[in-house]
Parts: structure tokens; C-alpha cells; sequence
């Protein structure tokens, strides 16, 4: 019998300030917390991969790192992601990648804590 892998099954970004991170995913993206999370990290109740994000790992030294995450793209559903681009642009969260088509319908990109580049699409 081989092993396989169905897909990412959790997701966390490492921050240094777990709180301000949870506190921009709680008001600039609407997410709820979950209903347990460990004591270094705050854990959303995200469907279907749960979304986290936590202190940062030994020896994991974010404050030399312009972009954290740089190769890595994340990407969040939205229910309407033309909402949701209004609400970031009225917060002065910064639009890093204009709304453009794709396929997986409209999209686009932000900065999200701690320099983190989100993306966004709905559809």
C-alpha cells in the first residue's frame, strides 16, 4: 500500500505579535477564532483547512525579512470579494496587486500582517 496526501491540511503563518496578527484577520477579513487554540498561537474556524497564525519557531527571525512568506501564495475565498476590497481600501490596508480576473474568478492581492501577501478571490 502507498501513502498519498490528500492536500494542506492546516495553515499558519509565523508572526511576532500573535494578538495584532489575530486582531487584522479578525477585523480586516471578518475571520472567527476557533473555539480552542494553543497558547502560541490563535486558530480560525476556516473551512475546509483551518488558518492559524502563531509565534514565530526557534530560530525563526522575522525582523530582517522585508516580505515574510516571499514565494508562498496564499489564497482566501471570499463570498464577495468586491466587498471585501472596498472594506481593505477604506482601512488603508495596502492593495499590492489590483482586482484582475483569474480562474478562479476576480482577485486580488494585499499586505497582511507583518507584511504577509494575501490573496483574495471570489467566485
Amino acid at each position: 500500500m502507498s501513502v498519498t496526501i490528500d492536500g494542506p491540511d492546516f495553515v499558519a503563518l509565523q508572526v511576532r505579535d500573535v494578538q495584532a496578527a489575530a486582531t487584522f484577520c479578525e477585523q480586516h477579513l471578518g475571520l472567527r477564532r476557533a473555539a480552542v487554540s494553543p497558547p502560541h498561537a490563535v486558530v480560525f474556524d476556516t473551512k475546509p483547512t483551518p488558518f492559524a497564525v502563531r509565534e514565530l519557531l526557534p530560530g525563526i527571525d522575522l525582523a530582517d525579512t522585508a516580505r515574510p512568506g516571499l514565494g508562498v501564495v496564499l489564497w482566501f475565498r471570499a463570498s464577495d470579494i468586491h466587498q471585501l476590497h472596498d472594506r481593505l481600501t477604506t482601512a488603508g490596508v495596502r492593495i499590492l496587486t489590483p482586482m484582475t480576473g483569474s480562474p478562479f474568478g476576480p482577485m486580488f492581492s494585499f499586505e497582511g500582517p507583518e507584511g504577509y501577501t494575501l490573496t483574495a478571490h471570489g467566485g
